[in-house]
């Protein structure tokens, strides 16, 4: 079992606690506010490593988000205002019998489109 360190602790923690869906960039400014001395590039290696365990998953618009939820759920991205909304219901399942070649283990499912409080700017 890998150790937790102060730093993976503040991230996961920052992560956890908030519904937005933070940039990279964003989870290291909170952090850098708690822990002075920690490195950009030592969030970047860190959020790619609890990504790679699972931990939390990335959304990708133009640039990476992140979000600590990693329950059965998905994603729309509105590409006007780029504010990430999560989707929850019954295409989010895993028990997806639309699968006929394997079993599925993980997915991720985001969408993409206009925000309704972006079409009814317009």
């Amino acid at each position: 079992m890998e150790r937790i360190t102060s730093q993976k602790k503040v991230i996961i923690d920052y992560l956890k606690s908030v519904k937005i869906h933070p940039s990279a960039e964003e989870v290291y400014g909170y952090v850098k506010k708690k822990l002075p001395r920690i490195s950009q590039g030592t969030v970047y290696r860190i959020l790619k490593n609890f990504k790679e365990k699972g931990e939390v998953c990335e959304i990708c618009t133009n640039i990476s988000h992140f979000d600590a939820d990693i329950s059965p759920h998905g994603h729309f991205v509105c590409e006007e205002c780029h504010k990430i909304y999560d989707l929850f219901g019954k295409f989010c399942k895993l028990d997806c019998k639309c699968v006929k070649v394997g079993k599925v283990k993980n997915y991720q499912i985001h969408l993409y489109g206009v925000c309704k409080k972006c079409q009814n700017k317009k």
